[in-house]
């Protein structure tokens, strides 16, 4: 009979090919058939950019974990791999959650990754175990390690939860040749807390610091942390916070993403943080996990999804779930900047080009149109008289739209798909304050199928959401309350 994970590869062969490319987005990562949810494993490896993801192949929902495998060398052109590990051990039994990668000094590519064991009490209670385990292949095919797990209860502090320890992400340190792993654990307050571990071979590991925790002030639980250096002086963690309660505009997900940044003693290993950020406003946003690239930028990649509405989706086809495009970051003035990779920009095809076009009513441009789209609005007042409001409607017929509105005397933003054809009644509106009131402002918008995705002012912030409008709904249109002046630049993305 065949295993777990040859099952699983058998499967998605066969059904990942029977779903139609044009029911894909066109160049955001899915799963090839199935559910997925958390990047994991976003790494180079021989050159290349490796991606893993949470992965149910047998339905449109949460089942027993598994990872997905792609890969690409551009992060735009993705080819999807076999399954990489399938919930097959006794320490994995109820799945492998997510974890991370790493290219070993002698070649291999090391999997780390959280196996969840369960069972069944005689007084019929199921009792559940998390661990790190990890993995070594060849970039296709992978074998657990003989004496998982390298990470269990015993290696936290006295107290902490055996039940939420997880989702480790393990980097290597050319220059003192060892490697570390962050991994999020609940401490005896009931909130979250991220754990620094060292080793010198990535199986025997020692911890060295209890990086930071929340102390129920932001949110329970904090998941899929994420640990690097922007420069010398600043150092960022990142994490996911189940629970969270909002502030303001941000934080309105429950399932909320954060920023840290702060200051690394490499010495004592302490970490302090100075300010706490959100990453993304926008409705679709979970598990961000970053790479060094070769080329020394930071890219992010995350989960385009939010666990409150993944309940409630309607599947287009076999598939559920996808990645948000892979995000340049820098610091600025202590603020993390996102800017889409620049390799997107090789698949711009059909430029279109307006400047100074006086907006009042609602108008059309020729030839601004289209789903897979990398379009910038500037807009500016007119005369120096400020405008009420600015409306661009995106994915539009005569029934459906999503619209993006900026209102600048108190500078919000708002991203809403409550006419975009949801066949549930869920959340559909969020808002952002940006920095400037003078009118003006920059909006990057990338289009794919299924998303929309909007970069303000250069990356300040980002807004990721997704919609599942007919593709049928292509229109594009600019209004104001009041006048405006606009400059478009618009790019069909094809490849």
């Amino acid at each position: 009979m065949d295993s777990k994970l040859e099952q699983a590869r058998n499967y998605e062969e066969v059904y990942g090919d029977r779903i139609p490319d044009s029911d894909r987005p066109l160049f955001h990562v899915v799963a090839r058939v199935g559910w997925m949810n958390d990047p994991n494993g976003f790494s180079v490896y021989k050159g290349e950019y490796h991606l893993f993801y949470q992965y149910y192949p047998y339905n449109t929902k949460w089942g027993p974990m598994h990872w997905g495998h792609v890969k690409t060398r551009d992060m735009v052109k993705w080819e999807w791999l076999p399954a990489a590990i399938a919930p097959d051990e006794e320490y994995d039994n109820a799945g492998c959650f997510s974890g991370s990668a790493v290219e070993m000094p002698d070649g291999r590519q090391a999997l780390m990754y959280t196996g969840v064991k369960e069972w069944r009490r005689e007084d019929g209670y199921i009792e559940s175990r998390q661990m790190q385990c990890v993995a070594f292949g060849d970039g296709v095919d992978y074998v657990k390690y003989e004496n998982n797990p390298v990470l269990t209860s015993a290696d936290l502090p006295e107290g902490w939860s055996a039940v939420d320890f997880r989702d480790p992400k393990i980097w290597y340190d050319k220059s003192e040749n060892c490697f570390y792993a962050v991994v999020a654990n609940r401490t005896v307050d009931g909130s979250g807390a991220i754990l620094l571990y060292r080793s010198e071979d990535a199986l025997h590991w020692e911890m060295k610091s209890i990086l930071d925790r929340s102390r129920n002030e932001y949110g329970r639980m904090w998941e899929c942390p994420d640990f690097f250096m922007m420069d010398e002086d600043h150092a960022i963690l990142i994490t996911s916070p189940q629970e969270m309660l909002s502030r303001g505009r941000a934080y309105h997900n429950g399932f909320g993403n954060i920023y840290m940044v702060g200051s690394f003693d490499r010495k004592t290993y302490q970490f302090t943080r100075k300010a706490v950020h959100a990453i993304d406003y926008g409705l679709d946003f979970y598990a961000p996990q970053t790479l060094l690239a070769p080329d020394g930028r930071r890219i992010m990649i995350a989960w385009m999804q939010s666990w409150e509405s993944s309940h409630d989706h309607v599947a287009i086809g076999s598939w559920f779930g996808m990645m948000t495009l892979p995000r340049e970051l820098s610091l600025k003035k202590g603020r993390l900047i996102q800017q889409p990779v620049r390799e997107l920009e090789l698949y711009r095809k059909n430029a279109i080009y307006y400047t100074d076009v006086d907006v009042q009513e609602r108008i059309q441009l020729p030839a601004v149109q289209g789903r897979c789209v990398d379009m910038i609005v500037t807009v500016r007042p007119s005369g120096g008289k400020l405008y009420d409001k600015f409306i661009i409607k995106v994915a539009k017929d005569t029934r459906f739209y999503t619209s993006i509105v900026y209102s600048p005397g108190d500078s919000i933003l708002t991203f809403d798909r409550s006419n975009s054809g949801l066949r549930r009644d869920i959340v559909s509106s969020r808002e952002v304050v940006t920095r400037f009131r003078d009118g003006k402002i920059r909006l990057r918008i990338i289009m794919d199928r299924y998303s929309v995705e909007i970069f303000v002012n250069n990356g300040e912030q980002a807004i990721s959401s997704t919609i599942y409008t007919d593709q049928g709904a292509e229109g594009i249109s600019f209004e104001a309350e009041g006048i405006a002046i606009i400059d478009v630049e618009k790019y069909d993305i094809v490849l």
